[in-house]
Parts: structure tokens; C-alpha cells; sequence
């Protein structure tokens, strides 16, 4: 009886486990950027960075002269992997795959599909070096 309790837990666990939540992956980060390094490679206060993260990584100077650093894997069917795009007004970013919009200065989402923030990743500052982790 114990036995067949313990394999209807297990069915239970995993049946409830759907792709429904549509989450990007957890991959190591760690990158360092110079701030002289951001001012001479930005473009509309924008960094992007490749091979790290799922897609990338897009670190944005805010207006309020803080960072803020996101993967650019779009969170609209984030199997796919497809990374998003700043727009040239420097505030959004769009997912090229579904048109979905996502607001630089937090991640949220502006334009369905979109219905989940893009992942950020936690910026520090230090000895005047920009550090990207997760």
C-alpha cells in the first residue's frame, strides 16, 4: 500500500509540473564591465553582451544614472530562445519572434503577448567596474 501511495505522490509531483509557466532557464552569469568600458560600447545607454545568459545579456543605464542588466531571452515561449532587441527610442525592446514589447527600465511587459517580466540579473558597482550576477 505504502508502495503505491508513494508512486501516486510521484505521478501527482510531475503531472503538476506543466510548461505553462514558461520561465527562462537559470544559467551562471558573471560579467564585469568597466563604466569607461559601458560609456565607449553603449548605444542609446545600452549594452549588449553575447554568449552569456540564454541569449545575452542587455545592461541599460537607467535615467536615474543606475544599471539595471536583463537576459535577452524573451520570456514568450523562452524554449526558442530568441533574443530581444532594443528599440532605437532606448526605452523598450522587442521580441523580433512575436512582437512582444518589454519596458527597459524594469523588465515588464508592454505589448502581448508578453505577460512575463524579462529575467533580471543583480548589478553591482564596484571600484568602478559594472558587475552583472545571478
Amino acid at each position: 500500500m505504502r508502495k503505491l501511495l508513494g508512486i501516486a505522490l510521484v505521478f501527482i509531483l510531475f503531472a503538476s509540473c506543466g510548461k505553462e509557466q514558461n520561465f527562462v532557464p537559470d544559467y551562471p552569469v558573471n560579467y564585469n564591465i568597466t563604466i569607461q568600458e559601458f560609456g565607449i560600447k553603449a548605444n542609446n545607454n545600452i549594452v549588449l553582451v553575447a554568449n552569456h545568459g540564454v541569449a545575452g545579456l542587455m545592461i541599460v543605464k537607467s535615467i536615474t544614472g543606475g544599471y539595471v542588466a536583463f537576459d535577452r531571452c524573451s520570456t514568450v515561449n523562452p524554449e526558442k530562445a530568441c533574443a530581444v532587441a532594443p528599440e532605437d527610442n532606448g526605452i523598450t525592446a522587442i521580441d523580433p519572434c512575436t512582437g512582444a514589447k518589454f519596458l527597459l527600465l524594469d523588465g515588464s511587459p508592454q505589448k502581448s503577448p508578453a505577460k512575463i517580466a524579462l529575467k533580471r540579473y543583480s548589478v553591482a558597482i564596484a571600484g568602478g567596474t559594472i558587475q552583472v550576477r545571478n
